[in-house]
């Protein structure tokens, strides 16, 4: 049996590695258009990989994922954080945690990609580099497709993993959408997800490089977001992991949005009024800044038209009031996700259409499904290679068991 794997990303490796260690008899050949394997595994987290998470439970793993999450339940169950873990140890990568995190000890992305070359040369996988694929055609059992010049290759199994639209620079254009939608699938509304804002207040512009450990983030449009997690500003809007979080949960919202910026999460609005109060005597700007960085709070002040050299006992009530909602309820008008500037993409082949247990179509038979491709994203944090990684391992297993 002839198996081809389309696309050399995260999914692709392992679906080919997992094929590939089963010393089966199969042929397998993995067409990638890039020159190399893995662009983007080589480049997550920050070229160190954050290849997986240090979360065990599968209940909590899954609340990590905002789209797919109940689909996914099985291959996470089967190829999860942990076994993710021993699979690259066993494989010659050591590994690190650093809070939920894991990243290679000597954190070279590049290093993970090696691991997987060295089990293709090891077990003779063909790995077809500068090929894109043109076309896929189902020709009775056998599955035809066309390379640049003409060149056809037939097989009887097809896994794609061709990943999103994010990172385009990587390779990863889309084109597997369209090879889906070729052999009768539906694709899911398409949005970039964890993502940065450009915003409208250019206040905002002023704070590029101040970060807070610790805010509440909320959408409504109409539906309501919310996330708890570190910010950063930057010359453009706003950035960070809860800033990444946020737009992947409301990733098919469309902008302009307003953002809801809980800044003293810990504390209610009544008991941040009260401290605010408390000493008459102390300047406004000291007030605020026990709560924000001084920068912000110049910033904050001068946005909502209040002298920040003012003493406590000089202001009345209403201002009080003002600079509490802005504490705690400061609103953020997001104009727009930074062009270009998506993680992964949310959206894809529809769920339905595939067993959550194999990653067969349930359209095409044959066919499989793993990684970015699918309807299913996380949040940052190793996320969303541990869903490459679980189900690019499923679709290897079922591709040589399904016979």
């Amino acid at each position: 049996m002839k198996i081809a794997i389309i696309g050399g990303g995260a999914a692709g490796m392992m679906a080919a590695a997992t094929i590939a260690e089963k010393n089966s008899k199969d042929e397998v050949v993995l067409i990638e258009k890039n020159t190399r394997l893995g662009r983007k595994v080589v480049i997550s987290g920050g070229g160190r990989c954050n290849l997986t998470t240090s979360t065990k439970d599968i209940k909590e793993l899954l609340k990590n994922y905002p789209r797919g999450a109940k689909w996914l339940r099985y291959s996470m169950h089967e190829f999860g954080p942990q076994e993710t873990y021993k699979w690259f140890e066993d494989n010659g990568i050591p590994l690190k945690t650093e809070g939920k995190r894991v990243f290679p000890k000597s954190d070279k992305g590049i290093d993970v990609v090696y691991a997987f070359t060295t089990i293709f040369s090891d077990n003779n996988v063909l790995v077809k580099y500068s090929k894109a694929v043109e076309e896929i055609e189902k020709v009775g059992t056998k599955f035809v497709l066309t390379l640049p010049e003409n060149q056809l290759i037939e097989v009887d199994k097809v896994i794609l993993t061709t990943g999103g639209s994010a990172y385009s620079e990587t390779g990863s254009t889309g084109d597997g959408y369209y090879f889906a939608k070729s052999l009768g699938h539906s694709v899911t509304q398409l949005s970039p997800s964890l993502t940065s804002f450009m915003s409208k207040e250019k206040w905002t512009h002023n704070l590029a490089g101040v970060s807070i450990e610790k805010v509440k983030l909320k959408i409504a449009a109409p539906s309501k977001y919310e996330f708890e997690g570190p910010i950063l500003f930057t010359h453009k809007g706003i950035t960070g992991p809860a800033v990444f979080a946020i737009s992947a949960l409301s990733a098919h919202e469309k902008t302009p949005l307003t953002l809801f910026i809980d800044l003293v999460p810990d504390k209610d609005y009544d008991s941040v009024k009260n401290e605010i109060s408390k000493d008459p005597h102390i300047s406004i700007s000291k007030a605020v800044a026990k709560y924000i960085p001084k920068s912000f709070t110049k910033e904050l002040l001068k946005s909502i038209q209040i002298d920040p050299t003012k003493k406590i006992r000089e202001i009345g009530k209403k201002d009080i009031n003002r600079i509490s909602e802005s504490l705690k309820n400061l609103q953020i008008t997001l104009a727009s996700r930074t062009p270009g500037n998506e993680m992964v993409t949310a959206g894809g082949v529809d769920l339905k259409e595939i067993d959550e247990k194999t990653m067969q179509s349930k359209i095409c038979p044959g066919l499989y499904f793993a990684g970015e491709i699918l309807d299913t994203d996380g949040f940052t944090g190793g996320y969303n290679l541990q869903n490459a990684w679980s189900t690019g391992r499923a679709a290897g297993n079922s591709a040589i068991n399904d016979r």
